[in-house]
């Protein structure tokens, strides 16, 4: 009997995608049930809060740190803690929901290590970037820059494939330009922050960094870098 019997019609999805949502959700639903009162005792109320003090990415503190020419760990590491650490259970499952779809599309094509050092490197420049682009006292949390990150990386894949069918390569870009304009109109109707600053430039590290995760990537700029 053939073994094509056994496929699976849905592939699976990469263990490191499942490892990223599970950590994230965790993080979570040790909140959620602790604002309840289900897990953790009195204190347990007040664990979203004391983790956002801990692990917030602050401008304010980015100031602070290259004023001082100081860089306590404790401070550092903001720069790629702020993405757990969610302002609600809807914020959570949003990322969690954009990391399954573009996660996986990239983790399928970049390998997972690169797409994890997409998750990770996106959302630490896009807090730098926020950081020093504006000029707002409000912390930066929740998982969105890196996701835009992710997002940026499958608009590479898109951008690459429309090149290689001789197609009009500015269609890949409809997605972010639907996302940011949808967010930035949100924003004008209900006043939101800046926090799109760190997504649209979570977004541009995402795509700039699959010119050299993608397979290849490397030996392709080598290449150009001789030719030129």
């Amino acid at each position: 009997m053939s073994s094509d019997n056994d496929t699976s019609p849905v592939n699976p999805l990469p263990p490191v995608v499942v490892a990223l949502v599970l950590f994230i959700m965790g993080i979570e639903l040790a909140f959620s049930l602790g604002a309840r009162g289900i897990v953790g005792g009195p204190q347990a109320v007040g664990w979203r809060l004391a983790a956002m003090q801990s692990y917030a990415f602050s401008p304010d503190i980015l100031a602070w740190m290259w004023e001082a020419g100081r860089w306590p760990v404790e401070h550092v590491i903001r720069f790629v803690t702020y993405p757990f650490v969610n302002v609600s259970f809807t914020q959570s499952l949003f990322v969690c929901v954009f990391v399954l779809a573009m996660g996986k599309m990239v983790a399928e094509s970049f390998g997972s290590i690169a797409m994890l050092v997409v998750f990770i490197v996106s959302g630490a420049v896009g807090a730098l970037g926020y950081g020093v682009l504006t000029d707002s006292p409000v912390a930066l949390i929740g998982g969105f820059p890196p996701v835009y990150g992710l997002i940026g990386a499958f608009t590479w894949l898109l951008w690459r494939n429309l090149s290689r069918v001789g197609q009009n390569q500015a269609r890949a870009f409809s997605l972010i330009a639907f996302l940011m304009g949808a967010q930035l109109l949100f924003g004008l109707l209900f006043g939101g922050g800046l926090d799109w600053v760190a997504d649209l430039v979570g977004f541009a590290t995402g795509f700039a960094l699959s010119f050299f995760l993608a397979p290849g990537g490397w030996s392709r700029i080598r290449g150009r870098i001789r030719h030129d």
